[in-house]
């Protein structure tokens, strides 16, 4: 007699092929939670209302970093990617050996 003969053929039943389904829950907190939405977005508005000046420092600030974000544009805008990639390489040979990857192998 085989180690298997007692068992019966056929396919494996799983627990789900009983047909016991579970109840979906309803979610109860749905509304509350479109209010704390809601609120939060009028916060928003409210908060955006009221604008607070700057002072005198931050105008100077923000005008200088307009001015210089301008002239940093314009210095691009004015070299040509030719020009740009000639500059570059001129500073990479005006850099010391330092920087160099050195060789792995000295044998070869």
């Amino acid at each position: 007699m085989s180690e298997y003969e007692c068992f019966g053929g056929g396919r494996l039943k799983l627990k789900n092929d009983s047909g016991i389904k579970k109840k979906k829950k309803k979610n109860k907190n749905k509304e509350k939670a479109i209010e704390k939405v809601n609120k939060g977005l009028e916060q928003e508005k409210v908060s955006k209302e009221y604008h607070v000046p700057s002072t005198k420092a931050e105008l100077a600030f923000m005008k200088q970093q307009e001015k210089l974000q301008k002239e940093k544009i314009l210095k691009i805008a004015s070299t040509t990617h030719k020009q740009r990639v000639e500059e570059f390489n001129r500073h990479l040979d005006n850099l010391t050996e330092h920087f160099d990857i050195p060789k792995v192998s000295w044998t070869k």
